[in-house]
């Protein structure tokens, strides 16, 4: 792929860098051309120096090929502006952006360009590291609003019927490992105990999940 990205701070260097190594093709770029010196010596890409929402600056970076536009510099207001002209103005086909008021992300999100939103992200992050103790989240979906949890199952939960533990639409047992090796259940599994356990939770139902599965 042709890869824009807009912003050459540690994000958006460590990502060209990253899309670099695999092999894609990158443009970079950024207002200050001194941050160019973050993608380091060894960068083959395109570096641009100018404004992300310059038609004139997008066309230099090869805007008009490109399969895909990153916002990730440190301002919301140009992240939009400069996403908005790739997707309206350009056409690119996959335009993400980097939004750090998780309000805005969710409106932008509506508009049809995916956010991600580090804010919303980190909180909810730390909200797991601080209460959640024999269940932590392994990764997020969205700007948080599903998340993968895993726990490890008590004995007082063993030999309890899977289908107890899910709620259509919020909760849901994906995976099961036991004694090293993993599968994904049926409605008929039975838990046993120190299961290894994934389950796809929606965010607003995560009090739901605790009291499911006794985490306090």
């Amino acid at each position: 792929m042709h890869v824009v990205i807009m912003g050459c701070g540690r994000a958006g260097a460590r990502l060209a860098r990253r899309l670099e190594h695999d092999g894609h093709s990158v443009a970079v770029i950024d207002k200050n051309p001194t941050a160019f010196h973050l993608l380091g010596l060894d960068f083959k890409g395109t570096t641009v120096t100018g404004i992300g929402f310059d038609p004139n600056v997008l066309i230099a970076a090869g805007i008009e090929r490109a399969d895909s536009y990153v916002a990730v510099s440190s301002g919301d207001n140009s992240n939009i502006v400069s996403s908005i002209v790739a997707k309206d103005v350009f056409h690119v086909p996959k335009v993400i952006t980097r939004i750090y008021d998780p309000q805005r992300a969710q409106i932008y999100r509506r508009m049809g360009i995916p956010t991600v939103a580090p804010v919303t992200w980190g909180i909810n992050k730390i909200m797991d590291l601080l209460f959640l103790h024999r269940s932590h989240s392994r990764d997020t979906f969205g700007n948080g609003e599903v998340e993968l949890m895993e726990l490890r199952v008590p004995e007082m939960l063993a030999g309890r019927m899977i289908r107890e533990f899910e709620v259509p639409g919020e909760i849901h047992v994906a995976s099961i490992e036991r004694l090293g090796r993993a599968f994904m259940p049926v409605a008929g599994t039975k838990f046993e105990q120190d299961d290894i356990v994934n389950v796809i939770v929606l965010r607003e139902s995560m009090d739901k999940y605790k009291k499911m599965f006794f985490i306090t």
